[in-house]
């Protein structure tokens, strides 16, 4: 019997797995959250796809038109709960695999609930994995209140308070915009390296749209194509205090992996003033959050945006399958000479969309899996 486990019960796991068990290979998913979608279920609560219904379903099942063109976080978990039931994938949950290795006939995974064996392994964990927070000097002793944006919940708790939010990529932007709305007194946003700024639709049409046409052009090509989208609408932001980007939209995200920041109302605010920005964090003096140009500002609440780690290294880290920056080294249907059989999903940050590319992957795993079994 051929066998294949999938690593994380999130949307690049249920698809895979789903696809999987469409080709008639017997498919173990386990995940060590407590339900499907459970990064999906934790996220902000202003939080909307920032890609389109249409381009973010994942393999035999579109999203519903009722949820709109961007699609709301809960929104989401339903769709992803009833995919599950659909396409009849059945994880198991609260199980946390901490090793793979691999054996004379397939692989061994090391679980909190015992051994897992299987002859292809898919590891579908994520971006969302492991929240990274800056252990900037001081901190300990800061005497408001410190959280990772994977905690932000809604400005509404922060009401009246002078906030900062640090870090300015798609979910520090749109939390410093949440804030604004919600009536926090005095909001600031911490910038060490601007990201890409693109509007999220031009005249109507969604900016993924230019992403899915240009996604297999040279990066040359790409930032030659944004680069009047970028100047009408949305400027020069240096007299904000944002610092200039270096290169173009897909060169930065081909050299660096730094997906553009899709604009969902910080440029309204910027322009309005009530969003401040300022300069990176160094630091914190009691009340006081200290700013790379030696300022200081008093804040009640800071709330770092400041990313995940991927989480792979005890689980793959000795199988030589990782970058320098902890992401797998190969991707989607390709498997490493030094680890053949398993597979990664979800780990890119595609210029057409990371829900569409998630389909993409997840049909050429299940056809390179099937084929390999069939042999």
């Amino acid at each position: 019997m051929t066998t294949a486990l999938v690593i994380g019960a999130g949307p690049a796991g249920l698809a895979v797995a789903a696809e999987l068990q469409g080709r008639g290979i017997t498919t173990t998913v386990v995940d060590r959250g407590a339900d499907v979608g459970a990064a999906w279920r934790t996220h902000y609560d202003r939080l909307h796809l920032h890609t389109t219904r249409v381009f973010s379903g994942l393999p035999g099942m579109a999203i519903p038109r009722r949820y709109g063109r961007y699609v709301a976080r809960a929104a989401v978990v339903d769709y992803l709960e009833a995919y599950a039931a659909r396409r009849g994938v059945r994880p198991r949950f609260t199980v946390a695999v901490e090793r793979l290795e691999r054996t004379q006939t397939g692989w061994r995974a090391t679980t909190s609930a015992g051994e897992l064996r299987a002859d292809w392994v898919v590891v579908a964990t994520g971006f969302s994995h492991t929240p990274h927070l800056p252990d900037w000097p001081g901190r300990e002793a800061f005497t408001g209140e410190l959280l990772h944006s994977s905690a932000y919940r809604t400005g509404a708790a922060y009401r009246g308070r002078r906030a900062l939010v640090v870090g300015v990529g798609n979910s520090g932007a749109e939390i410093a915009v949440d804030l604004v709305e919600q009536g926090a007194a005095d909001v600031g946003l911490a910038v060490r390296s601007a990201p890409h700024v693109v509007p999220r639709t031009v005249v109507g049409i969604p900016a993924q749209l230019l992403g899915i046409a240009l996604r297999r052009a040279p990066a040359a090509v790409g930032d030659l194509a944004a680069r009047p989208i970028q100047a009408v609408l949305v400027g020069d932001l240096a007299r904000y205090g944002i610092p200039p980007v270096r290169g173009g939209v897909f060169s930065a995200l081909r050299d660096r992996g730094t997906a553009p920041l899709l604009d969902v109302g910080l440029l309204a605010e910027l322009r309005r003033g009530r969003i401040a920005v300022v300069p990176e964090v160094t630091g914190f003096d009691g009340p006081d959050v200290v700013l790379a140009d030696e300022t200081r500002r008093p804040a009640d609440v800071v709330v770092a945006a400041t990313g995940y780690c991927r989480g792979l290294e005890g689980l793959v880290g000795h199988l030589g399958v990782l970058r320098s920056d902890g992401r797998p080294a190969v991707h989607g249907a390709v498997t490493s000479p030094a680890a053949p059989g398993l597979h990664f999903i979800g780990f890119t940050t595609p210029i057409s969309g990371v829900l569409r590319e998630i389909g993409i992957d997840a049909r050429r795993i299940a056809a390179a899996i099937a084929g390999d079994a069939r042999g």
